[in-house]
């Protein structure tokens, strides 16, 4: 299977460079400055003027879209070579600093990272804070790593309270992969 089986609406946008040049072995979370629902967020990327697409979308209730299909690069984090390797998911959030997402966005993005990881293969989730060690990892083919917007942009994205949370993706995770 190509993509998740926790969409619930799709609404593919043009924004993509086609088919991955590189197997997926990130996930990049964003915060899509927004208490938007999942049909919101897709609207956001079906004009080809803005230049910008996500696989996955979760909006403000939770739900789970579907973008871009995820063997196709979507254009999301400011950097191709992350995007070509990189499941790239938009979470609803606030629009100021420092962005919170409610529970259920929080609770799907786990659920959506589980799903993802266990279609790939893979048993452990990575997340090492630290862009230089993060970049030069070579994942070993059981492990997935986050990697984070502001690291290829002078971007805030996932925003601090995401950030601050990463840990606690990464646990939630790995405890049920």
């Amino acid at each position: 299977m190509i993509n998740s089986k926790l969409i619930t609406y799709t609404k593919l946008s043009p924004n993509h460079s086609g088919m991955r040049t590189h197997a997926i072995d990130r996930i990049t979370p964003h915060c899509v400055v927004g208490q938007l629902t999942v049909e919101q967020i897709c609207d956001c990327f079906k004009s080809t003027e803005r230049k910008a697409s996500c696989n996955y979308a979760i909006g403000t209730e939770g739900r789970i879209a579907l973008c871009v299909d995820e063997n196709k690069r979507s254009w999301c984090s400011s950097s191709r070579e992350n995007d070509q390797r990189a499941v790239t998911i938009e979470c609803a959030s606030d629009t100021k600093t420092p962005y919170a997402m409610n529970d259920k966005v929080f609770k799907s993005l786990i659920d959506l990272c589980v799903d993802i990881c266990q279609r790939r293969n893979k048993n452990k989730l990575l997340w090492f804070k630290d862009k230089s060690k993060t970049l030069n990892y070579q994942p070993k083919p059981n492990e997935m790593l986050i990697t984070v917007h502001r690291w290829f942009a002078n971007k805030a994205c996932p925003g601090d309270w995401l950030y601050e949370r990463l840990d606690e993706l990464t646990v939630e995770v790995n405890k049920r992969l």
